[in-house]
């Protein structure tokens, strides 16, 4: 008899529609001799199949024609809350659900961007200064949001980068050039989360490497350059085609291998499960619009840690399919293997 496999998608933030493309392109790499495959949105506490049949929380199963349907097992492709942050994963556990991605605590840990990346830090991970404000602090009486400003503007320099804490797609990220611009990027990214993180600017290449390991091997996929003439690599850089997309990247081989061993590294410390991508930016490499330039003195490059992302897109456009695809991989191969894993 065949598996039944629950691609769970949908959840509670901006990237709800993100996450149902991801859920079709998963539905249509999945091998459907091996496994029945049923796609679940999750809203608020409205959980259904994607033909509307309820599902029931007690124990993660929906009835069709008076017939009862129970999962083996769940792929976890929700952008932001439940599906991200550990929540739905705990849910998964108590049920006795294998699922896709990482455990509770890492979930949680790697949906919170400033205390995953301080985390990693004392791992030897290069990351951007940074500063963290809280809802609660923000609408305090009495908070001094002016000064709030004078400190992130002294400290972090401009422009700097002011974005949600735990979102993502770009939602509610900013590139700030001016001072006078830091309270309303504020005041935006908190529309995306009770947290917003403030980070400095790190001039560079940005590129993205995804990973992912079985008990039998691991595997680093061919890293993606990202280029684009928007400000940054914001939502209609990434879902609405204003970005070049490199796989594999341009840069030298042995920046390369740095990056793809210190993204398995990230997955062993965090305790990862499945497909995981990280994002990286170089700094002190020669790169023009076109081309990156081979660098002479390696000891002047850096590779810096920006975001570990442990339910990556699975969108047409999104990295690792076309990094898998980079890799000479079938796709179905590779979320079979993950999944009898």
């Amino acid at each position: 008899m065949k598996r039944n496999i629950a691609i769970i998608a949908g959840g509670d933030s901006s990237e709800h529609e993100v996450s149902l493309r991801s859920a079709a392109s998963l539905y249509s790499f999945m091998d459907k001799e091996r496994y029945d495959v049923t796609i679940v949105v999750l809203k608020g506490k409205e959980w259904k199949t994607e033909d509307g049949c309820p599902i029931d929380k007690n124990d993660f199963s929906f009835t069709r024609e008076g017939v009862k349907h129970s999962f083996d097992y769940a792929y976890i492709t929700i952008h932001g809350t439940p599906g991200e942050n550990g929540l739905l994963q705990g849910y998964l556990e108590m049920m006795g659900i294998p699922y896709s991605c990482c455990n509770v605590l890492a979930a949680a840990l790697t949906f919170n961007k400033f205390t995953c990346n301080h985390y990693l830090a004392p791992f030897g991970f290069n990351i951007a200064p940074s500063v963290l404000i809280r809802r609660k602090d923000w609408q305090k009486d009495g908070f001094n949001r002016e000064s709030l400003r004078d400190d992130i503007v002294n400290g972090l320099g401009l422009p700097c980068f002011i974005k949600s804490n735990v979102g993502g797609s770009s939602f509610g990220c900013t590139k700030v050039k001016h001072a006078e611009d830091v309270i309303p990027a504020i005041e935006r990214a908190f529309e995306e989360g009770n947290e917003v993180i403030c980070e400095a600017y790190m001039k560079g290449t940005e590129v993205t490497c995804g990973v992912y390991k079985t008990s039998h091997k691991a595997v680093a996929l061919p890293i993606t350059e990202v280029v684009t003439k928007n400000e940054f690599f914001d939502y209609d850089a990434k879902y609405k085609g204003q970005v070049h997309e490199i796989t594999p990247a341009r840069i030298p081989d042995a920046i390369r291998d740095k990056i793809q061993s210190e993204t398995l590294r990230i997955y062993d410390v965090i305790g990862a499960a499945g497909i995981i991508r990280v994002d990286w930016i170089i700094t002190g490499m020669r790169n023009t619009e076109d081309y990156i330039d081979p660098v002479e003195d390696m000891s002047q490059v850096q590779i810096n840690l920006l975001e570990v992302n442990t339910t990556p897109g699975m969108t047409a456009t999104s990295f690792i399919p076309q990094q898998v695809r980079a890799a000479g991989l079938d796709i179905k191969d590779v979320l079979t293997e993950i999944i009898e894993d």
